[in-house]
């Protein structure tokens, strides 16, 4: 056995053997491979999660107004809230400006989309919306 470790080789002034070198490499590469699959599962997933318009616990029986906010259903110029979640797809489309869910007219769907803009944390749908505004 040496007296020189392969891992002080640094603290003496002197460079790293090759080994460690090697060694540090296929740790960086492996964890590479290891990231972006998780990475590009995450984004997957952040383009499947829903969001009630309204949310069950908070809008139940109420109608979305055009500016986002809700309102007692019948309220003229609201719009009748969603039959089923938006998928996040469907919502970052809508909130860059894109075309609406089929069987939504872009007036509802812009009431929708500032529906959405007004979530807060501990509503129903917000992780997904702010997953969505997170850049990639």
């Amino acid at each position: 056995m040496s007296d020189r470790s392969d891992f002080g080789a640094e603290e003496n002034g002197a460079r790293p053997s090759r080994r460690v070198v090697l060694a540090l490499g296929a740790a960086a590469a492996s964890t590479v491979v290891t990231v972006r699959p998780a990475i590009a599962q995450a984004a997957g997933s952040v383009l499947n999660c829903e969001i009630p318009v309204p949310a069950p616990q908070a809008g139940a029986g109420q109608f979305i107004a055009a500016d986002g906010s809700l309102v007692p259903a019948g309220t003229p110029g609201a719009y009748p809230p969603l039959a089923r979640p938006l998928k996040g797809e469907e919502v970052k489309a809508m909130l860059n400006g894109g075309r609406a869910p089929a069987g939504v007219d872009s007036e509802a769907a812009q009431a929708y989309a500032n529906y959405i803009r007004r979530l807060q944390a501990g509503m129903s749908g917000f992780t997904c919306y702010a997953s969505l505004q997170m850049p990639r």
